[in-house]
């Protein structure tokens, strides 16, 4: 009794008795009733199996004989589709799997050597025990008179089973229906026990079925014997799994907005380096849909030696354990165009000694890189501009010696032709000591607005580039009235008008054209002002760039342009409250781009501008 504490209470002594009993009663009956099934089970199969068998054979038989291979595939899956049926498939007569339910083997030799002595002309459909419980069809697939492959039938008994179980269900309930007297007394003795029992079972089979559904809990308990225990420790354990579960769905919850919502891309790649899970920023970042990353390698989204590259870098994480920081992985995305990103690569354990996969945190860091670039090439330009600022500054003083003494000259006589060739001297030197006085306004800029007259500033920006306009066979018209005043920055609309300039030249390289620039007192939505027109007969700007022009960094003129031109000229048309106006043509007879630009004469301020590309032909 020491040995069986339940066997002490009440309810332990009349049940374990009586539950005896049944059991040698229920077992008797239960055994002769399930071998008699059993048997009727295994004729059944065998005539489904038989039936399938043949059924699959004479449709491929059919889609042989009609050339359709395609359709082979169609069969196994519809017959794998039966409730009796697990799977099935079609093999050549040298067992390659021809068509099969699980598309993994197709092509592949799976069969065992038990099912390889049945790789022959059969007449008839065969069925055979490939274990004690385990049964298998073959059928011959006939086409043309002859028997070009075979149809391997695979049974699912589950139903079968559970037809068995039912029955001996049905056995126990009638063998509890005829002891129903005997366990009368026992079960009116322990109804405080079951009754508890039974409430507990009702809640755990709704646990069962929905983990998530614990409002039954905590059960009550209104008794003070073991089931009353059991209620109690049920309660707890529940409990506590339900304080677990929320606080691993907080962690979750936290985990996938950080994936989702950080502005940089989040990777984590298995063994074989392929994709696991991604973040949707990373998805946008390199363009390809969240679901094509994922079972794919990094070769998907990177071209060969970026992706080798990070693949070593994985293979090393995977081997030693230890992140790897800031590696960079650069490509050529488009001619003459790189992108780069930085990667750091860490573990991911599941325990203290194995690395089941490697997180990668990937940031976009190409703009980063051409911010860089485009800071030293404007480094590079203000350096520029300073040295020629100081070199039109030293030239000067040896320029104004040199007018000196021509004019010294003039004053004795001279021979006509020596006086002819002293006056052409002095006409060069101006224009040489204009050229300086040009370069040190556009470097000697003011810091505050003032009234300047539009047309000496459109002067002195097609003065500065008289030379390259003569040696590009360029014609100017200039069209604006020698006193027009505006509020502004002097130097920055100098550098405005500059930038069109040289744009419009450069269109016009080496072939020539026309340039026009007009200006004039104009109005716009009621605003006084001036409106400034900037013309080329140039090569005119292509459809697919006309939406990037003031984008900085965005150049056409590949290694000879900083992108940063209109980019600074759209910065200056904002500060001065302007608008600006893009016509452009880039294809047939006409071609040539216009620049409008509006000027409000109120004055200076932070107003928005209005950007619009107009595609016309220029008349």
């Amino acid at each position: 009794m020491k040995k069986f504490p339940v066997l002490r209470t009440i309810r332990g002594q009349l049940m374990g008795a009586l539950i005896l009993f049944e059991l040698i009663v229920v077992g008797i009956f239960a055994v002769l009733l399930a071998h008699q099934q059993d048997a009727e089970l295994l004729h059944h199969l065998r005539s489904r199996l038989e039936y399938q068998a043949y059924l699959v054979a004479a449709e491929g038989g059919i889609a042989i004989q009609r050339n359709h291979p395609r359709d082979l595939q169609n069969i196994v899956v519809t017959a794998a589709q039966a409730p009796s049926v697990n799977a099935a498939q079609i093999t050549d007569m040298q067992g390659r799997t021809m068509a099969s339910s699980d598309p993994a083997t197709l092509g592949r030799v799976t069969l065992s050597s038990k099912e390889r002595r049945y790789l022959r002309a059969l007449g008839k459909p065969e069925i055979f025990a490939t274990s004690a419980r385990d049964w298998e069809a073959v059928a011959p697939v006939v086409a043309g008179g002859q028997v070009r492959a075979l149809a391997w039938i695979y049974p699912n008994d589950q139903q079968d089973h559970q037809d068995l179980r039912s029955l001996l269900r049905m056995t126990v309930l009638w063998a509890l229906f005829v002891f129903a007297g005997c366990t009368a007394i026992a079960a009116i003795l322990a109804e405080s026990i079951t009754r508890q029992l039974a409430t507990l079972t009702r809640a755990t089979r709704r646990l069962i079925q929905d983990t998530e559904d614990t409002g039954a809990f905590p059960l009550p308990v209104k008794t003070a014997n073991e089931a009353a225990d059991l209620t109690i420790a049920f309660n707890r354990m529940v409990a506590a799994i339900k304080e677990q579960r929320a606080g691993l769905n907080e962690t979750l919850a936290l985990l996938d907005s950080m994936l989702a919502n950080a502005p940089i891309g989040f990777a984590f790649f298995d063994r074989k380096y392929r994709f696991v899970r991604v973040n949707q920023f990373l998805a946008e970042m390199d363009g390809y849909s969240f679901a094509l990353h994922l079972g794919r390698g990094a070769d998907v989204i990177l071209p060969p030696a970026a992706a080798a590259r990070l693949e070593q870098s994985l293979e090393n994480v995977f081997e030693t354990g230890q992140p790897v920081r800031n590696l960079e992985l650069v490509w050529e995305a488009a001619p003459g165009r790189t992108r780069s990103w930085l990667a750091h690569l860490y573990p991911v354990r599941t325990d203290p000694e194995t690395t089941r996969w490697v997180g990668a945190i990937l940031v976009e860091t190409t703009e980063q890189k051409r911010s860089e670039e485009a800071l030293r090439r404007t480094e590079k330009l203000a350096a520029a501009g300073r040295l020629a600022a100081s070199v039109a500054h030293e030239i000067n003083n040896p320029l104004e010696a040199v007018t000196n003494l021509l004019y010294l000259i003039r004053q004795g006589p001279l021979a006509p032709a020596l006086e002819r060739f002293v006056e052409m001297a002095q006409q060069e030197v101006a224009r040489v000591s204009e050229i300086a006085q040009q370069t040190l306004r556009f470097y000697r800029q003011s810091t505050l607005p003032a009234v300047a007259n539009v047309a000496e500033l459109l002067d002195s920006v097609l003065a500065l580039h008289t030379g390259r306009v003569q040696t590009a066979h360029v014609q100017v018209q200039r069209d604006y009235p020698p006193d027009l005043p505006l509020f502004c920055f002097a130097g920055e609309l100098r550098q405005l008008f500059a930038n069109l300039v040289t744009n419009a030249l450069d269109a016009m390289t080496p072939r020539g054209g026309r340039l026009t620039v007009r200006a004039r007192a104009a109005q716009q939505q009621g605003i006084e002002g001036v409106r400034v027109t900037v013309a080329d007969t140039g090569c005119g700007i292509p459809p697919e760039a006309r939406r990037h022009i003031f984008e900085p960094f965005f150049t056409t003129k590949d290694a000879t342009g900083t992108g940063l031109g209109l980019w600074v000229s759209d910065q200056i048309i904002r500060k001065h409250q302007g608008t600006v106006r893009m016509r452009s043509r880039a294809a047939g007879v006409s071609t040539g781009t216009v620049f409008s630009l509006f000027f409000p004469a109120h004055g200076v301020g932070p107003a928005e501008t209005e950007k619009e590309s107009e595609q016309e032909v220029m008349r």
